[in-house]
């Protein structure tokens, strides 16, 4: 199986890169508390850095509102997915525990204010893309029982054409979402090179090192970007 970012992605974000983390053989059934803690110490920090500030116009934020903008999407109505969990937080909601892999997902995009997916590779048929969307596509809802059609020329992670995010960082689909019986998982770290690409790597070593510490499981990390468009993700 390989991640792959079609070559017309890049026309329009040049700059784009992603730091990938595989990981197979986990148990999600377990209890973390270094994970809880890890998460906990992200929602303080961010609690107390965005203490009456605008998250849309921090600086950090500010190149996924113009991607979004780029692509062709209103990032007021489809925020970033970082931008979501920052702005959650600083409406005094809180992050709820959803189980360790997601929690994980949160805390180290907190931590490194990078937008960040997580995947159960179970059932996958063919290569994860980041393409635009194509006639044929589907994607179903957190929750739903009815799967919709994604708009023209969207962004997405797709297996086929089954869509796993919508609006490329904004929504993920009940298809590979994270469960208790989840055993195989990819995390996508969403980056711009010459911007935070050394946060998605730091981030990326961290998310590796986690899963194999908290999990003992295999994992492999890679990064993908204009010039290495491609990567294999078979564990």
């Amino acid at each position: 199986m390989k991640f792959v970012i079609e070559p017309d992605v890049f026309e329009k974000l040049p700059a784009y890169c992603v730091g990938v983390v595989t990981a197979k053989g986990i148990d999600n059934t377990g209890a973390h508390p270094e994970i809880e803690t890890l998460l906990d110490e992200g929602v303080k920090l961010a609690e107390a850095r965005f203490l009456d500030r605008r998250i849309k116009e921090e600086p950090d934020i500010l190149p996924y509102r113009e991607a979004f903008q780029a692509l062709g999407m209103n990032p007021n109505k489809y925020m970033c997915s970082i931008e979501a969990l920052f702005t959650r937080i600083a409406k005094a909601k809180g992050m709820p525990r959803i189980n360790p892999l997601v929690d994980l997902n949160n805390a180290v995009s907190l931590k490194y204010t990078l937008p960040m997916g997580t995947h159960d590779l179970a059932g996958a048929d063919g290569d994860m893309a980041i393409r635009f969307s194509r006639p044929g596509d589907t994607f179903l809802p957190f929750g739903a029982e009815t799967e919709e059609t994604p708009d023209p020329g969207e962004l997405v992670y797709a297996v086929g054409s089954q869509v796993r995010t919508r609006r490329w960082t904004w929504r993920q689909s009940e298809h590979g979402k994270i469960g208790a019986d989840t055993s195989r998982v990819f995390f996508p770290i969403d980056g711009f090179s010459g911007f935070n690409d050394d946060r998605v790597r730091r981030a990326m070593a961290e998310m590796e090192t986690a899963l194999e510490t908290s999990f003992h499981c295999a994992a492999v990390a890679g990064f993908v970007d204009r010039e290495h468009p491609e990567m294999d993700i078979t564990l």
